[in-house]
């Protein structure tokens, strides 16, 4: 079981609300409306952790280690969007989200296959890790820059996280997890070719719900994460980059093999493919 050690080493590097952050720091001076607007859309954002924990443990029912390391990842993420409420509530009391706004984006996700859904989160903890980055460079209130640097490690190490998990699934799957992981990958590492940002809150999950069936579409303003990236914490091709290097940098360790662009790890998805289609052919997939 992987959940034992992780939980040991997630413990060892949990953050303090009250201790380790320096909330005596505040200047109210560098804090504009714009700013602190953001603070709220990322605090109704997180709190999407709520939803997509309802779907990990629904959807892996007969995995019981991974899902018991979802008590970590869903403590850890609902502290996020904790602390950005906490710092609404001491400096902008006005923007604290209310509770019907973050009840809004808690909507039943349809099912999804276990192996393409965690690799979609490994990739969305590395870029969210990037986003917020960027957005601890674009802030200029000193407290707030703290928080998001803060919640940049706790996003990295989820992913790290996730990266053991996947191992394991290809010890356990072998082709048909490297496939999964490799389809993923493609999707995930193609942002720059696409109109919005590809991130699991940005996703559509409900066909039911459709097109009201992302996160971002229930938040109080739906147009919300374009810009922030966009025009306010300016994610540009050079920061995408880093997230497509760090995507294609954690697959090549995880494969054994190297990938220097989308295109390599394209082509290895179709080999994993290949190597399935005699084994679906006679009924051993």
């Amino acid at each position: 079981m992987l959940y034992p050690e992780l939980f040991k080493q997630l413990e060892a590097v949990r953050w303090d609300m009250e201790k380790d952050i320096p909330w005596d720091k505040f200047d109210a001076s560098m804090l504009s409306d714009e700013q602190a607007q953001t603070i709220k859309m990322n605090a109704i954002t997180e709190w999407a952790a709520l939803p997509a924990t309802e779907m990990f443990l629904r959807d892996n029912r007969d995995d019981s280690d991974f899902s018991a390391f979802m008590s970590i990842w869903f403590f850890e993420e609902q502290k996020h969007s904790l602390v950005l409420m906490e710092y609404l509530r001491r400096f902008r009391p006005d923007l604290v989200p209310t509770e019907q706004e973050l009840h809004d984006i808690r909507f039943e996700f349809d099912p999804a296959p276990a192996l393409e859904t965690l690799m979609l989160h490994f990739c969305g903890e590395i870029r969210l890790n990037h986003w917020y980055r960027r957005a601890a460079e674009w802030h200029t209130e000193p407290v707030i820059r703290h928080i998001y640097n803060t919640l940049s490690q706790d996003e990295a190490r989820h992913g790290g996280a996730y990266l053991r998990y996947m191992k394991r699934a290809i010890g356990r799957f072998g082709a048909e997890a490297k496939t999964a992981f490799a389809k993923v990958g493609v999707l995930m590492a193609s942002a720059r070719r696409t109109a919005q940002a590809l991130h699991p809150t940005n996703l559509h999950v409900s066909k039911a719900l459709f097109p009201n069936d992302t996160i971002q579409s229930r938040l109080p303003d739906p147009a919300w994460l374009e810009h922030w990236l966009d025009k306010q914490i300016n994610f540009d091709a050079a920061w995408e980059s880093r997230v497509v290097e760090r995507i294609l940098h954690n697959l090549s360790l995880l494969f054994g093999r190297s990938f220097q662009s989308v295109q390599d790890l394209n082509r290895f998805r179709k080999e994993q493919m290949a190597s399935l289609a005699p084994l679906s052919a006679s009924g051993a997939v």
